[in-house]
């Protein structure tokens, strides 16, 4: 995987947020040698650029509020987030934990360790978005077998039939109109909650 994260390191775009100080330049300028895309932000910004793949940010205890009130807005897919920082105090390394970075770049800025830092950074990344995808899937799957369950107890309930032969149920009938059984269950579940809220209209209330 490390070799296509350095082959994806050209095509991803980097956003900097750090002062446009010597540190902040020496920064941009490495990453441009290693054929990475750019774009230098500062002062702090309300909020990352929803463009950026990789997010370098200065981390100091004096801006905790604002790093964390920046990096902790939910995005749908977040960045890679790599911190820059001047030293290791406990203060320091609590921000850069708080705010999620997956790697830290020390200053004074060195071309050795940065791609290091990037491609470990990155790795990470991939590793917990691949996660994230499988979780996800076992959440719908969950969900799935859950309103499958409901079904069948309701057409036992309401056909007088068997654990198989409700299940044997959906699985024909899901097949006859070419749908995925879970939303063949969800739709059996709405129908008896909809004839039984039409029979019995104040069994819902309180």
């Amino acid at each position: 995987m490390a070799i296509q994260v350095l082959r994806d390191l050209r095509g991803l775009l980097i956003q900097v947020i750090h002062a446009p100080d010597t540190e902040g330049k020496a920064l941009v300028e490495h990453l441009h040698r290693m054929g990475c895309k750019c774009e230098a932000t500062w002062p702090l910004p309300e909020a990352i650029n929803p463009n950026a793949n990789v997010v370098f940010i200065s981390v100091d205890q004096e801006s905790r509020r604002q790093i964390l009130k920046l990096c902790n807005v939910t995005q749908r897919i977040p960045p890679t987030l790599i911190a820059v920082t001047s030293y290791e105090d406990p203060g320091t390394l609590q921000v850069v934990l708080e705010c999620g970075a997956l790697a830290v770049v020390e200053r004074p800025i060195r071309p050795f360790g940065l791609l290091t830092n990037l491609t470990i950074a990155r790795s990470l990344w991939i590793e917990r978005q691949e996660a994230s995808k499988r979780m996800r899937k076992l959440e719908r799957k969950l969900a799935g077998n859950n309103k499958i369950l409901k079904a069948k107890e309701i057409l036992m309930e309401t056909q007088g039939l068997d654990e198989h032969d409700a299940y044997d149920t959906i699985r024909q009938q899901a097949m006859a109109k070419r749908m995925p059984m879970d939303e063949l269950a969800a739709a059996i579940i709405n129908a008896h909650e909809l004839l039984t809220v039409r029979i019995n209209p104040n069994k819902n209330k309180s």
